[in-house]
């Protein structure tokens, strides 16, 4: 369950990703993650999870960012497919 502050996070965080960084980062950095920080509006990309939320801490040690995956609905898949 997620309280109504951290639902309002994501929130600016997706919207940063739609209006100012999806169509640039889906063409130029695909399956790459990317850490929102939605009140500066700066963006940390990585290969990798860790790569873009270290990149982030380094900068926003302090502040919380929001995790997404470039050209995906989430940041991770946990299950299998049934092809």
């Amino acid at each position: 369950m997620t309280t109504p502050e951290q639902e309002q996070f994501v929130k600016r965080a997706e919207e940063v990703y739609g209006v100012h960084l999806k169509s640039q980062l889906e063409r130029t950095h695909p399956d790459y993650f990317v850490a929102i920080e939605p009140e500066s509006g700066d963006y940390f990309l990585g290969r990798s999870m860790s790569e873009a939320t270290e990149a982030a801490r380094r900068t926003y040690p302090d502040r919380l960012t929001h995790l997404m995956r470039v050209g995906h609905r989430a940041a991770v898949h946990i299950g299998r497919s049934c092809s």
